[in-house]
């Protein structure tokens, strides 16, 4: 697509409209751990370090692959191994100065993920300096490797309260969060159309069905 009709403001938009989908539409997260390399001891002979350091879990919103358990047998046993791929928006990563890089971890439910690989998703319209998003290929961590509690919503069979997210609420540019859109910042949009919806358990509260009280 030639850059005479795909300006730097229809980059924003589609950047604004792609973060809108992530974060306002499909309410996915994954709790990202960066590894300390600099602060972790590693071993002399096999230069992996057993007790890794962690910077506190940050939230990232993501679309989810969910892939099922791959279950191998060996001369030890069976073995269950959960792998995953996560898009992971790129304009987001640089507006919270995030930066992603494989054999860091992350937490999805109750399973921790060491990143395998990080991809670039595609250019937009053949502008090499625009990327999409990232893919974050990951398999499930050894155990061992990290020694977290699981964040977030994990599964109804727990008893834990936060075990089923049963609130959403959008960010729509909740500076709080991190959440920068474009358009909003060059006032090209206005941002007091920009009205959060919540979605609650009790639906006689809920704003997305028109129906508080």
């Amino acid at each position: 697509m030639a850059r005479l009709f795909i300006t730097p403001r229809e980059i924003d938009f589609i950047a604004d409209i792609t973060k809108e989908i992530t974060k306002d539409v499909i309410g996915d997260v994954i709790y990202y751990y960066k590894v300390r390399e600099d602060v972790s001891q590693v071993h002399d002979v096999y230069e992996e370090s057993p007790e890794k350091i962690f910077d506190p879990p940050v939230e990232i919103d993501a679309r989810v692959q969910w892939n099922p358990k791959e279950v191998r047998t060996d001369r030890f046993g069976m073995e269950g191994v959960y792998t995953t791929e996560v898009y992971v928006h790129y304009r987001d990563m640089i507006d919270r100065g995030i930066k992603l890089e494989e054999g860091d971890y992350f937490s999805y439910g109750d399973n921790f993920f060491e990143i395998t690989s990080i991809v670039y998703d595609k250019v937009i319209f053949g502008q090499v300096e625009h990327i999409s998003g990232y893919t974050l290929k990951a398999k499930q961590a050894r155990k061992g490797q990290i020694f977290k509690k699981p964040l977030g919503p994990t599964e109804e069979i727990y008893s834990d309260p936060e075990a089923i997210r049963d609130t959403f609420e959008q960010q729509r540019g909740d500076a709080s969060k991190g959440d920068k859109r474009a358009l909003v910042d060059q006032g090209k949009v206005d941002s007091a159309t920009h009205v959060k919806q919540q979605v609650k358990k009790d639906n006689s509260s809920s704003s997305f069905y028109g129906d508080d009280t």
